[in-house]
């Protein structure tokens, strides 16, 4: 059988030969990889593979994707393809298509190649390893008609490495298992939603409380003590033989959402939950205890009330919240005792910080800096602070046609001109970004200047004093131009979070347990708040982002990553774990 240890002793033509087919009809890249040897790792030969293919003229690469066949196509049927092209169509039922689909992909591919260049090409294994369904295939390929040229060739270039490293994994007969456990149970929890269409978990429902019990089923089959706690937390704890040791925390959320996608923070939870597992099998306790907190709620979908789990661990939770109600008109204080929780006990389950080591966080990264760089992980090395604020604009509403340009009062023109504002102060600026995500003109007609606008800012940036003088220029701004057009403004502040930077011990630890994989430290900001950030109070916090698909799409159902990076994150995490 062929083993990493062997392809490092073999002649640069034999080790070629071993390599056939791992990239299609294309011995050059194995060829130049070859001179890289020895890997110490399958990671770092993946990875090798990639600096080629990366590194060579585009001539080349186009060639590359040029030698991959099209999905369902002629050779496909004429049984012309390469045996792994074979195995890998056949494994997505695209030996099986109907009428109507070979016709549907025929078309697809036409379209495709006329666009671009080159045929579609897709992992059709899928991210967890098993074969996509031909209606996930087209509608993935119609999707990718859409991109540019630009986009499309580096998605395309993308998606020959993912091939490549299935096929390497088969080569060495390697299976990502604590990858491949992760992605089942995102799949298994993934299934239940507050509603028909898309995964919506919000705090406390039906589907919220099924999931927590399954986390916790999880935990104890893994070798942990687990509980739900007075918010509804999920805790595990893996108790080190110590019974006087301090505690290291991890974990993430697992509420969602709305219509949202199934690593967001279920990641976090579970790697470190299949981890735990893989220690208990080997009947390996570490010199601290560990505790997996799977946090109830983050995403403040149902009381508008963001890290409630996180704030009850950290001892910050706001009693007045018992008092907020859903849209239904139900209360947090009802809606926990409902879940068979109580309210009166949140305070208790406040952790003190000299009982902690620290904190650490996995999670998808939620955009395309790793993705772009072709990196599987990366450490974080601080979680932003956020400003947010509604904004109502009060004009006058007038008649379109009458009403001279110059005698206007209208309010989303003025709306207009603060998202310009907001654009180019926050522009050219490391790490500070800037957004308007809600507009609106309430009741609004096509025959009437807007005499009413709506409008919310979100400023962020990992240095807080950059973050807090954008946000007084903006601010500033937005008076001159409503006193300039004559319209009265309101503000309403809802969010004011501090930015949290990463322990640099801690991310040193992280970093050193990448490199020991085979793949290089890259260190990056997060723009999104997570629960690490709560967590900063009581400890030292650190991060690591595992790569999201699909352009770094995340909060969407498209949001996607795979068994192989879910492996690579978990065997840094049990290497964090064993020298931390």
């Amino acid at each position: 059988m062929t083993t990493l240890a062997s392809l490092n002793t073999l002649d640069a033509d034999a080790f070629a030969a071993a390599l056939h087919g791992i990239y299609e009809h294309s011995p050059w890249i194995a060829e130049r990889a070859a001179q890289r040897r020895p890997f110490a790792t399958l990671a770092a030969l993946k990875r090798a593979l990639q600096e080629t293919v990366d590194s060579a003229a585009e001539a080349e690469r186009l060639g590359l994707l040029r030698a991959h066949p099209e999905l369902a196509g002629k050779a496909a049927i004429a049984g012309e393809l390469t045996a792994e092209s074979t195995g890998e169509q056949a494994a997505s039922g695209l030996n099986l298509c109907s009428p109507d689909e070979y016709a549907r992909l025929h078309a697809l591919n036409a379209e495709y190649n006329e666009k671009f260049g080159f045929p579609f090409i897709l992992a059709v294994k899928g991210p967890t390893g098993r074969g996509l369904t031909r209606s996930v295939i087209i509608d993935t390929f119609a999707r990718r008609l859409k991109n540019t040229r630009p986009d499309e060739f580096a998605e395309a270039l993308r998606q020959v490495h993912r091939i490549a490293e299935i096929r390497l994994n088969a080569l060495l007969g390697v299976e990502p298992k604590l990858g491949a456990q992760v992605m089942d149970w995102c799949e298994t929890i993934g299934a239940w939603s507050d509603a028909d269409i898309g995964l919506t978990c919000a705090y406390l429902t039906p589907a919220h409380r099924r999931t927590a019990a399954q986390i916790a089923d999880w935990m104890v089959d893994a070798g942990m003590e687990a509980h739900i706690d007075a918010v509804g937390n999920v805790v595990g704890r893996y108790a080190s033989h110590d019974p006087d040791a301090k505690t290291l925390m991890t974990g993430s959320h697992y509420d969602t959402v709305r219509n949202g996608g199934k690593y967001d923070g279920r990641l976090g939870i579970l790697l470190p939950v299949a981890v735990v597992a893989h220690l208990h099998a080997r009947g390996e306790r570490l010199p601290f205890h560990l505790e997996v907190v799977g946090f109830a709620e983050e995403e403040g979908v149902r009381f508008r009330s963001t890290f409630l789990g996180s704030s009850a661990i950290t001892g910050q939770f706001d009693p007045a919240l018992l008092d907020a109600l859903d849209a239904e008109g139900v209360t947090l204080r009802d809606a926990i005792l409902a879940a068979g929780r109580d309210p009166v006990a949140i305070a208790s389950i406040a952790r003190k910080p000299d009982d902690l080591l620290g904190f650490v966080e996995v999670h998808i990264e939620q955009g395309p800096v790793l993705l772009e760089r072709g990196l599987p992980v990366g450490v974080v090395t601080a979680i932003a602070g956020s400003s947010r604020y509604l904004v109502e604009l009060t004009g006058v509403a007038s008649h379109a046609g009458t009403t001279p340009m110059g005698m206007r009062r209208d309010a989303a023109a003025a709306a207009a001109e603060i998202v310009l504002l907001v654009e180019e102060r926050c522009g050219g600026i490391a790490s500070l970004v800037g957004t308007v995500g809600q507009l609106e003109v309430p009741a609004g007609s096509v025959n009437v200047i807007p005499g009413a606008c709506k409008l919310s800012l979100d400023i962020r940036a990992a240095d807080d004093a950059v973050r807090l003088a954008a946000v007084d220029d903006i601010l500033a701004g937005i008076s001159a131009i409503c006193a300039r057009r004559g319209i009265e403004e309101k503000l309403w502040k809802i969010v004011e979070a501090e930015a949290a930077p990463c322990a640099p011990r801690l991310m040193d630890a992280l970093g050193a347990a990448v490199e020991r994989q085979g793949v290089p430290r890259f260190d990056l900001l997060s723009g999104a708040g997570h629960d690490a950030m709560q967590m900063a109070a009581i400890t030292e916090v650190a991060m690591l982002f595992t790569r999201c698909g699909n352009g770094g799409i995340s909060h969407n159902p498209l949001e996607t990553m795979t068994a192989d990076d879910a492996e690579l994150a978990g065997q840094v995490l049990l290497d964090f774990l064993r020298r931390v």
